[in-house]
């Protein structure tokens, strides 16, 4: 197995949990007496760039389907903070009715609903058709597709630059990074801003939370 960002060959194991059903792989009644699929749960370490990565046995097409069982706005928590967060930056970044905010993996829009209440315009790119139709239904425009450098040059070609570019809980997810990463850098507008959300390794480590690795 290769680094998922520098192709270094991974040597260092850095947890081993075993065997695993795919995240979110609920079973109908009707599958219960039937086999199911469990994947090698094994997670690495770089030691040329220390990136820790598990190896991509189901593809993300498989995972983020359209029968995608995530819901970001079930948990009233994350919606808190979702606004919370939007409060905060609209004020930052001085954000206004000619801003563009953009968010990879939208999922349902629990974020971007609030930056529409703000007058904010906003678009949202999530694969997921499922979770998409719901914020659609928000009126937030929603492009159903995977993200990278490939939409990237579409949309700013088609003049659609962000100003505030956000994901989060996303880039753990994505094969590619590298191109993920290379196609915010061409959707961003000069000037604007990136932020990102994602797990911690150290605070995985210091508060036992081993339960985040799927």
């Amino acid at each position: 197995m290769q680094c998922r960002f520098c192709k270094t060959l991974l040597k260092h194991e850095f947890i081993n949990l075993g065997n695993s059903p795919a995240s979110n792989s609920f079973l109908t009644a009707e599958k219960l007496n039937e086999p199911e699929i469990f994947y090698p749960l094994r997670v690495f370490v770089c030691d040329n760039c220390f990136l820790v990565q598990i190896d991509e046995y189901k593809k993300s097409d498989a995972i983020f389907s359209n029968e995608y069982v995530y819901f970001s706005s079930y948990s009233t928590s994350w919606l808190v903070h979702a606004k919370d967060y939007v409060d905060m930056v609209e004020k930052r970044f001085s954000l206004n009715r000619n801003s563009l905010a953009i968010e990879i993996a939208s999922n349902d829009g629990y974020l971007l609903q609030y930056f529409l209440d703000k007058n904010v315009p906003v678009m949202g790119i999530e694969p997921t058709s499922n979770t998409a139709a719901v914020a659609k239904k928000k009126g937030i425009e929603t492009i159903t597709e995977f993200f990278g450098t490939g939409l990237a040059k579409k949309l700013a070609g088609d003049g659609r630059k962000a100003d505030l570019l956000l994901g989060n809980n996303v880039l753990a997810h994505v094969p590619d990074i590298v191109d993920f990463v290379a196609g915010m850098k061409i959707l961003l507008k000069p000037g604007g801003v990136i932020t990102m959300e994602f797990p911690h390794l150290l605070q995985l480590i210091e508060n036992n939370q081993f339960d985040t690795i799927y």
